[in-house]
């Protein structure tokens, strides 16, 4: 069941932070794709601020998204991680053009 990284972007691309309601994936915030078996994914990604209240939303929505695949929760690993911070310069410029970021 493992799936190319570019396709697992693609169906996390529909995941919208709920803050910003900017995807996932244009703000920047995965930082690695894995598949550690052949019907497991390991998504390491961000948040926008380490005091973000959204994390579950933003995890089930994940999950959500990525069930057309094949995945179910126990099958998606999401660690959580602030190691590198967040910056706006990880943005897509189409993020950056939303929010009015030059």
């Amino acid at each position: 069941m493992t799936h190319p990284i570019d396709r697992v972007y693609e169906y996390l691309q529909a995941v919208i932070d709920p803050e910003l309601g900017i995807s996932i994936v244009d703000l920047g915030l995965i930082y690695d794709v894995v598949f550690p078996t052949d019907t497991t994914v390991k998504i390491t990604m961000t948040l926008t601020s380490m005091g973000c209240p959204l994390f579950g939303s933003i995890h089930d929505d994940m999950v959500k998204a990525l069930s057309p695949l094949g995945y179910t929760a126990d099958q998606v690993d999401i660690e959580l991680t602030f190691d590198p911070p967040w910056r706006q310069d990880k943005m897509s410029e189409s993020a950056k053009a939303e929010l009015g970021i030059t």
